[in-house]
């Protein structure tokens, strides 16, 4: 069973995004793997426990962008490459999702690539599909729990959590998943898997590498501003009765033009 985790790195959740010369900055804060991220991770080492094979783990992003990965490796995935390009800077979610099935692809043998339901900095969720639509692959979306999964006959059945309720799905393998919180949660990584983390040699892919067709980005964000500060000033009513402080409230509200 190959089975590969596409993770992101991103702003720790805590951390407040402002426009920096009109651009998004997150100040000092941390980078660390998308939290969500963090159930695809543990959903690949469950199926892996379970039918054996590897887990690989593939990110985009800056050339140093490691820690992520690291956090995967530390939680026991087999072996990890970056993706990093200057031409990817501007990347929009098409291109990402054209750069993840091409390494996809260089991995070779893959069964199952598993996603988490979005990332926190983006919030959009639909890097996954773009990649099954690439891959021609089905894609399951998120999925809550894995009910079946047969390397053999090389099907997997899930559950799928909707608005209207649940939703059990069948599909052939390859395919793409994209899993909620509820599938299960995230192991913490062993001291092990830590050290051994933190000695991992992580090959570094460019486009080049990687041999693909890459188109430009259809999306791009030319400027970011702040939102306008809205000054507010609180007041606190009183009266010798309620009448009275209902009175002048009623006043204030028909003065300010509110009603």
């Amino acid at each position: 069973m190959n089975i590969v985790v596409c993770i992101k790195q991103v702003p720790d959740s805590a951390a407040t995004v402002v426009a920096e010369g009109g651009q998004a900055s997150w100040g000092d804060a941390p980078l660390v793997m998308n939290p969500w991220d963090e159930y695809a991770v543990e959903t690949a080492l469950l199926q892996q426990e379970a039918h054996g094979g590897d887990v690989t783990i593939i990110s985009v992003g800056a050339e140093g962008a490691t820690e992520a990965i690291k956090s995967a490796l530390a939680m026991g995935c087999s072996q990890a490459y970056l993706v990093s390009d200057p031409e990817l800077a501007a990347a929009d979610s098409r291109v990402i999702a054209h750069v993840l099935a091409a390494a996809i692809k260089k991995v070779g043998d893959v069964d199952l690539a598993l996603f988490g339901k979005q990332a926190i900095d983006s919030d959009m969720g639909v890097t996954a599909p773009q990649t099954a639509r690439i891959l021609g692959w089905p894609v399951l979306s998120l999925v809550s729990v894995v009910q079946e999964l047969n390397p053999e006959d090389g099907t997997i059945k899930v559950e799928r959590s909707i608005e209207e309720g649940r939703q059990v799905v069948e599909s052939q393998l390859p395919a793409v998943v994209t899993v909620s919180k509820d599938i299960a949660d995230p192991r913490y990584p062993s001291f092990m898997g830590i050290r051994k983390a933190a000695r991992a040699d992580i090959p570094v892919w460019t486009l080049a590498d990687l041999e693909a067709d890459i188109p430009a980005p259809l999306v791009r964000w030319p400027e970011v501003v702040n939102p306008p500060v809205r000054e507010i000033t609180n007041e606190i009513i009183s009266g010798d009765s309620p009448d009275e402080i209902a009175e002048t409230l009623a006043d204030k509200i028909i003065g300010e033009k509110v009603l």
